[in-house]
């Protein structure tokens, strides 16, 4: 029932129950409802069906709000704040191929990892005179599976023979896995933060709708002089993690105030609503990487992947590449890393029973304790950052 208190589903016992009072009322208070009986089972029977429509009825109220909808609900909802869902992408390398000389491989050869991640070339690649080319390859699937180490790629899956052997001499990159829900409801959260536009909240937020972009803040100049870091009077100064400079030109221009000037390093021109050219400019934040070091003293329920479940937890928090290849926005700019979260995300791999974390900027010195942001920098890690002992 849906009323001021919100929608109650009635559960299948209090189907049941209204069935079975119904029936005595029609039936006599004698009739009998047992399980045994043939109404009685009849009775239970259309409860369950029932209980189903209602339990269906019950999702599709509550799909039509942020934190209760999900999968392609929740994408249904995200462009009525002008977001969407960052879908999966296919990772790409280089494929180095020997052969004979002359000969032009196929659009479309097929080759592969030992583990079995397919790749296919883009275009056709012509063997030069000493029988080797290269070109561009894509996995056949989209994902972090997509992201493999460097020599790995080494199985032509149709032998031709023209072709002697491929190899990939550098790590396929660029495979993302589809946004989950919640990263997708954190964006949601995010790009809410300022409504209307012409206000630095609203700048931010329609930063953090373009596609790529990661993290993002605006300061601004208000006085009649130059502030002490170089911008000019009446201006703002975005800066941004990630994201293409076109399109977060289009967002500055489409937000910012008529008159406030746009600073930074980054110059892009983009045109408004009338095709006049406008530049905007803005800077592409410093990232600070930071160096993780983990000494874990675990129990006999530590499992066998425990390290990497550590790393990627780690990661999540911090922000940066995953061991699958998965990018974790984690920390906004200019928050700072604090050492109890690592902590706690050390602890969220079963049979910790201690753990010892030291962090650095820098790969050399070493420290336990929160590492401090300045706003226009965001903190970054990555899995290669990040050691865990034993």
């Amino acid at each position: 029932m849906l009323d001021a208190d919100g929608f109650k589903r009635p559960t299948h016992s209090e189907l049941y129950a209204e069935m079975e009072i119904e029936a005595k009322a029609k039936y006599g208070e004698t009739v009998n409802t047992s399980d045994r009986s043939l109404l009685g089972r009849i009775l239970r029977l259309f409860a369950w069906f029932l209980s189903k429509a209602w339990q269906d009825t019950e999702a599709s109220y509550y799909s039509a709000y942020k934190n209760t909808s999900d999968g392609v609900q929740l994408d249904r909802l995200a462009p009525q704040v002008g977001i969407t869902r960052n879908l999966s992408t296919w990772a790409q390398g280089t494929l180095q191929v020997s052969g004979v000389a002359g000969y032009t491989v196929p659009a479309g050869f097929r080759v592969a990892t030992e583990a079995g991640t397919i790749f296919e070339t883009l275009a056709p690649i012509i063997l030069n005179g000493s029988g080797s080319g290269s070109g561009t390859i894509q996995a056949l699937d989209a994902g972090t599976g997509g992201n493999v180490a460097a020599n790995t790629i080494t199985v032509i899956i149709k032998p031709d023979a023209n072709v002697t052997s491929v190899n990939n001499p550098a790590e396929s990159s660029g495979g993302q896995d589809k946004e989950t829900d919640l990263e997708l409801r954190d964006k949601w959260t995010d790009s809410l933060a300022g409504g209307g536009a012409a206000t630095i909240d609203a700048v931010r937020a329609a930063l953090l709708r373009v596609t790529g972009v990661r993290a993002a803040t605006v300061i601004e100049n208000d006085k009649n002089t130059p502030d002490s870091d170089g911008r000019p009077p009446k201006s703002i100064e975005a800066y941004v993690l990630g994201g293409v400079a076109a399109d977060i030109g289009q967002a500055i221009l489409g937000s910012k105030a008529g008159g406030i000037e746009p600073y930074g390093s980054e110059s892009v021109v983009v045109n408004d609503l009338a095709g006049n050219p406008h530049t905007m400019k803005f800077t592409y934040a410093a990232e600070i990487l930071i160096h993780v070091r983990v000494t874990v003293t675990k129990n006999a329920s530590y499992p066998t992947d425990g390290n990497t479940q550590m790393t990627n937890a780690i990661v999540r928090y911090i922000g940066g590449e995953a061991t699958t290849g998965q990018l974790y926005v984690g920390l906004n700019m200019g928050d700072d890393v604090i050492y109890s979260r690592l902590i706690a995300a050390a602890y969220s791999v079963p049979g910790v029973e201690d753990v010892l974390i030291e962090v650095s900027t820098n790969g050399t010195t070493w420290t336990q304790a929160n590492v401090a942001v300045d706003p226009q920098e965001v903190a970054q890690t990555a899995h290669t950052l990040i050691t865990v002992m034993p």
